[in-house]
């Protein structure tokens, strides 16, 4: 964007974001579609980056899945994931992140992700990350999930700030997609794709030199 509005909040998606999760969502996506003689390739995989846990289900076991199967096998599948992750939780934390939010805790944080509820406690839990945000919304909270803007402008509106003066922190395609669409400027952080078109400022992680003078304008 050429004209910059003052950054007045900070919304940040999750898995790849905050925590570099997918790795070891891939792997419990693998092991949890064997148990019903699924072989998970690749391409399965990078369906599953960005995408709420039912669309998921449905892509990988039929469309003709009945809702509360869907339910079942998510909850499965993400009782899995933690305890994978569980004790290397504060290891998998993408670096600087702590550090990041520590020094703009005077500034509204929320955030915005398609994940399962149980996983956003799970990692507030395990990490102590909870106090630094102010708001959180995920995917079953809003009638749409990302691609769609609507967890980010839900967001937004519970930080009390304009979706102008919002910034979102993005690893996916489908995430950028809805932080556009919801008219907030992005930062794309590359833990999950080597290129992120659309984004304002690109990044490896929250140690980079070119944040902190990107979002002060300089």
């Amino acid at each position: 964007m050429t004209s910059r509005a003052p950054v007045q909040a900070l919304i940040f998606d999750m898995d790849g974001v905050i925590i570099h999760s997918n790795p070891v969502h891939r792997e419990a996506w693998v092991q949890y579609n064997r148990r019903f003689g699924i072989e998970t390739d690749d391409a399965m995989l990078q369906r599953m980056l960005g995408r709420r846990n039912d669309e998921i289900i449905r892509d990988f076991f039929g469309g003709n899945v009945a809702v509360a199967e869907v339910a079942a096998h998510g909850a499965a599948k993400e009782a899995l994931y933690r305890e994978i992750i569980g004790s290397r939780v504060n290891e998998a934390l993408v670096p600087g992140v702590r550090e990041f939010l520590a020094r703009h805790q005077d500034m509204p944080v929320g955030l915005a992700t398609n994940a399962e509820p149980a996983n956003v406690e799970f990692l507030f839990d395990r990490a102590g990350l909870r106090p630094f945000f102010g708001a959180v919304v995920d995917g079953h909270q809003v009638a749409n999930p990302k691609p769609h803007p609507d967890v980010y402008l839900k967001a937004a509106e519970l930080l009390g700030v304009a979706a102008a003066n919002c910034v979102v922190f993005e690893d996916s395609h489908s995430g950028i997609q809805a932080a556009r669409a919801a008219g907030m400027r992005v930062v794309g952080v590359r833990t999950t794709h080597d290129e992120l078109p659309g984004v304002d400022l690109e990044i490896d992680d929250f140690r980079s030199p070119a944040l902190e003078p990107w979002l002060a304008g300089r």
